[in-house]
């Protein structure tokens, strides 16, 4: 059995309570994702001092995917995507010098037209090169996330055309996003340069983010294949841990030990512990 980290993916605003929770459930790693609030007021020295002072490593950083008028860089605009590009480098050098080296980029926002597609993709391309070129200068990487629905990155074939631009750039699977293929497809497309993963459950509908048991995909079947293609990297759950949701009921909010419990069942292939209850007849 390969051995893989446990991680969550969470915001900026954690402090001690939450990374002492973190420890104490036995989660290995994080990834900083903000919200669209955080971004520009992000303390990543506070971060970094939490992690080495509880023993929690920061891992990844989620690079903005908000608002996309302004942070596309497959944007029709030469100078908006620019300017997205060298925004995305601010977070790349900061973040590195606290010890990040993986760094997560959408290739572009929705909806895009079939008409415009080669072009958005060329677009992606000239800004995912220029940004593998300067995470490579802090010894980071770039891993490019597959997306649902329209976006650039849908399927695995299209992942890999966008990542053939540069050597450098990798590959970052979440398990919730793929609509059009299935799981064994996109992963034996894409393993030779699969980096890190998003963990979460859905109802193959549209993503939901649900913890693994809670929607349809068969674990034991994709456990495996991760195993046979060899991923060895962290199982990083982009969960919320709050239970309000709107496809979704649970009873109580889940917890950092909830989290660690779903990767060991995963791992050992038992049955899932299922909290949720998602609402019937969901179409959206």
């Amino acid at each position: 059995m390969i051995k893989r980290k446990t991680g969550l993916s969470q915001g900026a605003a954690i402090g001690p309570e939450e990374f002492q929770a973190f420890r104490d459930a036995g989660i290995d790693c994080l990834e900083i994702s903000p919200s669209e609030k955080q971004y520009d007021s992000i303390d990543i020295g506070r971060l970094k001092a939490l992690s080495d002072a509880y023993g929690v490593e920061l891992r990844s950083f989620h690079l903005r995917f908000c608002d996309f008028a302004r942070y596309d860089i497959s944007g029709k605009d030469e100078d908006a995507r620019r300017f997205a590009v060298a925004y995305h480098k601010k977070f790349i050098s900061d973040c590195a010098a606290a010890g990040i080296k993986i760094f997560v980029v959408h290739a572009s926002g929705e909806p895009i037209e079939n008409a415009d597609r080669a072009a958005r993709i060329d677009r992606a391309k000239a800004s995912l090169c220029e940004l593998a070129e300067y995470a490579d200068r802090f010894g980071a990487v770039v891993a490019v996330e597959n997306l649902p629905r329209t976006c650039l990155g849908n399927t695995g074939k299209e992942l890999m055309d966008l990542i053939s631009c540069d050597d450098r750039l990798r590959i970052y699977f979440d398990t919730n996003h793929l609509l059009s293929e299935d799981h064994e497809t996109f992963l034996r497309a894409v393993a030779p340069k699969l980096i890190t993963t998003h963990f979460s459950d859905y109802d193959f509908i549209n993503e939901r983010h649900w913890l693994p048991g809670e929607g349809d995909i068969d674990w034991k079947a994709l456990m495996d294949l991760l195993d046979e293609t060899g991923y060895a990297g962290a199982v990083v759950y982009e969960v919320p841990l709050a239970a309000a949701m709107n496809t979704l009921a649970r009873h109580r909010d889940l917890t950092p030990a909830d989290i660690k419990r779903n990767h060991i069942e995963l791992e050992s292939r038992a049955s899932l512990t299922v909290i949720g209850r998602r609402y019937d007849n969901l179409g959206f």
